[in-house]
């Protein structure tokens, strides 16, 4: 949890629990388990305990909506970066409960709720078709098949704004399906953020990946936000030289042959064609 979040596109992060379980390709190198291994705590996994928190914790927020009441300027809070608020676990149905009527609560934050889970939205939120206004729904989608999987369930509900993390972008992802021929029961997409993989041992997210969504979110009015390259970035060919640290890939969506370099998450940067994507949809 943090005020003050260092992610680009929020104001606020806020973990009701900590602790998962993998579920796609997009887990494999989860920085969320990596960080807890760090801190010594032992909840990744099916089978582990999740770490929960007490009143001083479920009070923060409750301070960050007074502040931003106060000064008539709304704010973004990521729920959740350490867990997935849509875990099907019986023993977390307290602390969803409790996150529920905290949302209601806090009327000046809008809460971006993401998930790997969204064909659990259904039956755990308290809505139905009557959302509050201060609530984003979303879902992360690294590869076409998590689209094709997740996309239906997180379009179905009618909350304010639906968005997707597309990061880590392990593979295209064409969203024309749900786009240019949206089925008639599905809500529009309003956010698409998008990003390739820090870390040792990233996987890299090719140029034609990036600017397929970024031309796609253009063409259809959909805000888009490029979070960053990762650990690896394209090279100009014409300066490529292969090494332990320069290689050569084929970008199925361009037609392509580049060249990436692995030199980190912030040498790599986050311009993309020589712009810092920071669209944000407007609050509800």
């Amino acid at each position: 949890m943090g005020k003050d979040s260092s992610i680009e596109w929020t104001d606020h992060t806020f973990n009701p629990w900590w602790g998962c379980a993998k579920v796609s390709p997009g887990c494999a190198n989860c920085y969320a388990e990596a960080w807890a291994r760090r801190v010594g705590d032992a909840i990744w996994g099916k089978d582990a305990d999740r770490r929960t928190f007490g009143q001083k914790h479920w009070e923060e927020p409750i301070k960050w909506n007074a502040a931003a009441a106060s000064e008539k300027n709304r704010k973004r809070v990521f729920c959740a970066s350490m867990s997935d608020v849509f875990e099907a676990r019986i023993e977390l149905h307290s602390q969803r409960k409790r996150l529920w009527l905290l949302i209601e609560s806090t009327p000046w934050l809008d809460w971006l709720l993401l998930t790997k889970r969204p064909q659990n939205i259904r039956r755990m939120v308290p809505w139905a078709n009557n959302w509050p206004e201060n609530v984003w729904i979303g879902t992360s989608v690294e590869d076409q098949q998590r689209a094709i999987e997740r996309l239906p369930h997180l379009l179905q509900h009618p909350a304010k704004r639906r968005f997707l993390s597309c990061e880590p972008l392990v593979d295209a992802v064409d969203l024309s399906p749900w786009i240019t021929k949206r089925p008639k029961p599905l809500h529009q997409i309003d956010w698409v953020i998008a990003g390739g993989e820090s870390g040792a041992k990233a996987r890299p997210m090719f140029p034609g990946w990036a600017r397929q969504l970024r031309d796609q979110c253009n063409a259809a009015g959909i805000r888009f936000h490029f979070k960053q390259w990762g650990h690896w970035a394209p090279v100009q060919a014409k300066k490529a030289t292969l090494s332990s640290t320069v290689q050569q890939f084929w970008d199925d969506v361009a037609g392509e042959k580049v060249f990436m370099e692995a030199k980190g998450k912030k040498e790599s940067g986050r311009y993309l064609d020589g712009v810092t994507w920071d669209e944000l949809p407007q609050a509800a």
